[in-house]
């Protein structure tokens, strides 16, 4: 396995220039300077390397994660000589690299034919590199030092923005070789919630140089529910309208006065779904009278443990035949599924907005799993009630983070 790999990345990656590249990028990549050429060669030498001698992945993937609870995050304080962002920082140095492993663990457990597909291997290759990295940058021991620590971190995030999309790819190319499905289900639900994980750590430490109002790194303080709902509402009106000619109407209500303390970054990932998918059930179940749809009604309740959006729609409903499959990742159906029907409506667009993710996800049947996998990370869950020939009901609960119960941890 290990020679393929690297007869892979030798063939198509490492030396010379990349095979297929249109003209423009053939001749960016002949004007780089010879010091990032060496440099670049360098990286993807290591990377194979790497596939040979992992030794160090093997250490690091033998330690537990800490996660912290957002309540330990929220309250940790600032300090006015800035050792919280020390602190902090020195965290991450020593965590990062450990989950990074852990997936890099992960992607090794894959199917052979699977972790061989080219673009797998890609995502693969980008947790390696950022493994050493990391792995490498020296001790934080003042502040000139973590602020180059922040610039890797911003540009590992930049790196791996596309994941998530890469991987709907690799899957999908790979399905007709899948056998087992809960195997790639485990790892998928895994690799997607240890990223948003990771994501959210990074990015709330880059959040603490900031002074945003009503803002603690990345956890709002006041948190409306309604106005990320009314956020995501119109912007997925917009692009029903642009789709469509009209879009439903919604509706708020319940406990639209609420507010606590939450992290907006999972909500911005998990909303723009939910209500796309209702949007475009109604809008296609009444394609006879575009212009006079029922309302879509979001309901928002509050409580000391949890709290619950629910999307109600009147959409016609999930038929039978596919209720049991909505919460899959539908990258092992035929080329033309209804799932992929389904599913593409407004995919490019929405998720260009999500933070950390771009291209179509949505489109490869990644979106609804994706956001239950989101939700059980979180503490909370994501069910669907459908009344076949009416609509259907999406339950969106997640856990407070200084509720009565303990939190989830990040």
């Amino acid at each position: 396995m290990m020679v393929m790999m690297f007869n892979i990345l030798r063939a198509g990656r490492v030396g010379g220039i990349p095979k297929n590249l249109p003209l423009q990028s053939e001749l960016r990549w002949r004007s780089t300077s010879a010091t990032d050429y060496h440099e670049m060669a360098r990286e993807r030498s290591r990377t194979v390397t790497s596939f040979y001698n992992q030794s160090a992945i093997d250490v690091a993937a033998e330690k537990a994660s800490v996660r912290l609870t957002p309540t330990t995050m929220l309250y940790a304080g600032k300090a006015p000589d800035g050792s919280h962002l020390l602190k902090s920082a020195r965290y991450l140095h020593m965590e990062l690299p450990v989950r990074i492993a852990h997936r890099i663990k992960g992607f090794r457990s894959l199917p052979f034919i699977i972790g061989c597909n080219p673009t797998v291997l890609q995502v693969h290759e980008l947790y390696i590199r950022a493994f050493h990295k990391l792995s490498e940058f020296p001790p934080i021991t003042d502040h000139e030092i973590e602020n180059q620590y922040c610039k890797l971190v911003r540009q590992l995030l930049d790196d791996h923005k596309d994941i998530v999309t890469q991987l709907a790819e690799g899957f999908r190319e790979s399905r007709k070789h899948i056998q087992d499905e809960n195997v790639v289900r485990q790892f998928l639900d895994k690799t997607l919630t240890s990223r948003l994980g990771i994501r959210m750590l990074a990015m709330h430490h880059l959040a603490l140089h900031e002074d945003n109002p009503d803002y603690v790194g990345i956890i709002c303080t006041r948190l409306s529910p309604k106005k990320v709902v009314e956020k995501w509402v119109d912007f997925a009106r917009r692009l029903c309208e642009h789709k469509y000619g009209n879009a439903p109407r919604v509706r708020i209500n319940g406990h639209v006065a609420a507010r606590f303390p939450f992290i907006t970054m999972p909500l911005d990932y998990i909303l723009p779904e939910l209500l796309k998918n209702a949007m475009r059930a109604t809008m296609e179940s009444h394609t006879d009278t575009p212009y006079n749809v029922p309302d879509i009604v979001v309901t928002i309740a509050n409580n000391d443990i949890d709290w619950i959006i629910r999307i109600s729609d009147r959409g016609g409903g999930i038929p039978h035949s596919h209720l049991n499959q909505v919460m899959d990742y539908h990258f092992t159906t035929a080329e033309s599924s209804n799932q992929d029907r389904m599913s593409t409506l407004f995919g490019n667009m929405v998720d260009m907005v999500n933070s950390g993710q771009s291209g179509p996800m949505h489109g490869f049947g990644f979106g609804l799993p994706t956001s239950r996998a989101y939700a059980e990370y979180l503490g909370g869950s994501l069910s669907i009630q459908s009344m076949q020939g009416i609509g259907t009901d999406v339950y969106l609960r997640l856990r407070h983070i200084d509720g009565k119960e303990e939190s989830f941890r990040i």
